[in-house]
């Protein structure tokens, strides 16, 4: 990650005015303002390092003269009581600053952590683990930013990225507009869409597959499919191959989880979408001490 990117900094400062707001009082009354220490960040419990570079920079916005040296790399696995990185510099600046550092790096190294469990999970399958739009307001770049770091791939960033035609979608279509078929309404996009956008089409059943299928976009998203329908639909798909057509690679969405996603994987989809990656991933531990 480039911490120079203009995206990240405003986030960092923000979080810094929230915790600091009018200044850290209780260190102003305890420490000298020209004491200056030596601290380390300590993982205290296993897991995947991710945010290191974010960190830094909340130290740096605090306090340029802050020397920050990471003593791992990102989307490395460590163990409980590794150290992640040696600081030095003014008390005041790193005790004002290690909350929001270590509020974004156990974040991210959590959500590493848990992806990279998914990852491990479905070895050996050709599958990817994909993350969702389920991300934590305003964070989602970061968050995104840690499922790759983990081994994950992301799915839209945005609205804009890709075009995904939901339930949602057909509902108001054919509430409000005159009906018309799935499969005109895609050839309708197919024209209109920027050159290189992938369409989705998401189903909930396999007759929706089917229609879904006779479209021939990029990507259909199985929702919530059980495991005997997930292989059907596995099985249609491969047997509409054609000559001049490549076949729309499959997603399976909904009710994913570790104790399932093997048996997915095993059905032959190419993607699996977890929403738990960025909704409900478990903060990694993780504290700094001065020495």
């Amino acid at each position: 990650m480039n911490i120079a990117d203009k995206k990240i900094l405003p986030l960092v400062k923000i979080a810094l005015k929230e915790d600091i707001g009018q200044g850290d009082i209780t260190t102003k009354l305890i420490l000298p303002g020209k004491r200056t220490v030596k601290a380390v960040i300590v993982a205290k419990e296993k897991g995947v390092v991710c945010g290191l570079d974010v960190a830094r920079l909340v130290f740096k916005t605090v306090d340029k003269k802050i020397r920050f040296r990471a003593t791992t790399a990102e989307g490395k696995k460590v163990k409980a009581g590794r150290i992640l990185a040696r600081l030095e510099g003014e008390a005041r600046s790193i005790l004002k600053a290690e909350r929001v550092a270590l509020n974004f790096l156990g974040r991210l190294s959590g959500i590493a952590t848990l992806t990279n469990n998914f990852v491990r999970r479905i070895a050996p399958y050709r599958v990817k683990i994909m993350d969702t739009r389920k991300t934590t307001p305003g964070l989602r770049m970061l968050e995104k930013y840690a499922v790759r770091c983990a081994g994950g791939f992301n799915h839209r960033m945005g609205l804009w990225d890709q075009i995904l035609i939901k339930d949602n979608h057909l509902s108001v279509i054919s509430h409000k507009l005159q009906v018309i078929s799935l499969k005109d309404l895609v050839r309708k996009i197919k024209k209109k869409s920027p050159k290189g956008v992938k369409i989705e089409i998401e189903v909930k059943n396999l007759r929706q597959f089917k229609q879904a299928l006779e479209t021939r976009p990029d990507i259909i998203m199985l929702d919530n499919f059980t495991l005997k329908n997930i292989r059907k639909a596995v099985k249609i798909r491969n047997e509409s191959r054609t000559a001049n057509r490549e076949l729309p690679k499959l997603e399976i969405s909904g009710g994913v989880n570790l104790n399932n996603v093997r048996g997915i994987a095993a059905c032959g989809a190419e993607m699996i979408s977890v929403g738990e990656l960025t909704h409900s991933a478990k903060v990694l531990d993780v504290a700094l001490n001065c020495e």
